[in-house]
């Protein structure tokens, strides 16, 4: 009983993963890619004069979350678009992120 139950839990487990094509992959990593570039120039072009630094900085994580926010709200397995502007924002923060340990180091 035990045995089966388990054998069933790994097997939907399995089927509920959904498989991306190579293009598909390929263009999710390229938005990443292209998130993180974009958000060092963003980083760097609003660092040059520091006085701008925190309004930038609250200006473009209040944009961010309203992207988020709309984004999560739409169904993201059948708009590819959406899909690629997901992975293009999470290259975004992730970038924001490496730049602040950077400074903070």
């Amino acid at each position: 009983m035990c045995k089966t139950y388990l054998v069933n839990t790994i097997q939907k487990f399995f089927y509920s993963i959904k498989l991306y094509s190579l293009g598909d992959t390929f263009v999710i990593i390229i938005n990443l890619l292209i998130g993180f570039f974009i958000s060092t120039i963003l980083t760097t072009i609003v660092g040059q004069t520091g006085d701008w630094g925190i309004l930038a900085g609250a200006i473009s994580v209040t944009y961010l979350e309203l992207l988020s926010q709309w984004i999560y709200s739409q169904d993201l397995d059948t708009n590819q678009f959406l899909m690629h502007l997901n992975s293009l924002r999470i290259g975004i923060i992730y970038g924001m992120f490496v730049d602040a340990f950077k400074l903070g180091s």
